[in-house]
């Protein structure tokens, strides 16, 4: 069964930096895409960053860019984004998923597994 379980949410100021991580287990990654989507209260899920687990290739929302790393450890089958200069914009729950193709893609519905989520709030 994939689990996919997120960690390192938290209250930061403005201008600060988190680092969420997504332990996937349950099966092999290799060939899947993983990505970090976010919620804010009130809108819809949006795709923030997503890497291919494979080829390592990455793909960020054009909100982020520049600011949020998305990397993954094989070893630890463990992906990550690094958050810097965050903004009161960036609170939200974030959510990481995993895909059963090593395409990257933006769209929320083409994700196979979620995990639970973990609150970002950003204070201005």
């Amino acid at each position: 069964q994939v689990q996919l379980v997120e960690s390192g949410g938290g209250s930061v100021q403005a201008g600060g930096s988190l680092r969420l991580s997504c332990a996937a287990s349950g099966r092999t990654f290799s060939s899947y895409a993983m990505g970090w989507f976010r919620q804010a209260p009130g809108k819809e899920r949006e795709f923030v960053a997503g890497v291919s687990w494979s080829s390592g290739r990455t793909n960020y929302a054009d909100s982020v860019k520049g600011r949020f790393t998305i990397s993954r450890d094989n070893a630890k089958n463990t992906v990550y984004l690094q958050m810097n200069s965050l903004k009161p914009e960036d609170t939200a729950v974030y959510y990481c998923a995993a895909r059963r193709s090593s395409v990257i893609i933006t769209s929320a519905t083409t994700y196979d597994y979620w995990g639970q989520g973990t609150q970002v709030t950003v204070s201005s």
